[in-house]
């Protein structure tokens, strides 16, 4: 298969894997769209980072995130904390509720993953993730995601 047909193909397998693993909104019922749980799982991951550092990384404008992270507020999942070098930063973290929200979120990605990931065996497993981390790293436009 010659490589554009290649990328096409993985194209079609993307599309039907995101629909597959995120068929359903695991925080719908609280309200927490997907640009939500993206800003949740942005902070979670990398607590005490600022609005212009969460914006880089999810690849959006800080007025955006702002927008997002003030709903997030409102919902009591975010707080905000000035940052002791720069007064006119301020430093996000997950609230409690946050926090409980987003390791549902969390659990609901590994069972659907999981389930993935059933249909291959163990060592077909290992090799998929150690290509497909291979293969995200290797792009390099895409942002790193940050040390949990």
């Amino acid at each position: 298969m010659d490589p554009s047909a290649l990328a096409e193909r993985l194209v079609d397998i993307l599309d039907r894997l995101r629909r597959l693993a995120l068929e359903g909104n695991p925080l719908e019922d609280a309200g927490v769209t997907m640009p939500r749980l993206s800003l949740l799982d942005w902070i979670a991951a990398a607590p005490g980072s600022g609005v212009q550092e969460a914006a880089d990384g999810l690849g959006l404008s800080a007025p955006t995130v702002s927008v997002t992270l003030r709903r997030l507020e409102d919902a009591g999942l975010v707080a905000r904390a000035p940052d002791p070098d720069d007064r006119r930063a301020v430093r996000l973290s997950l609230t409690e509720a946050g926090l409980a929200l987003h390791r549902r979120a969390r659990a609901f990605r590994r069972r659907r993953m999981g389930a993935l990931l059933a249909a291959l065996h163990p060592e077909e497993q290992r090799t998929l993730v150690h290509l497909l981390a291979r293969a995200v790293e290797g792009a390099g436009s895409v942002p790193p995601a940050p040390d949990a």
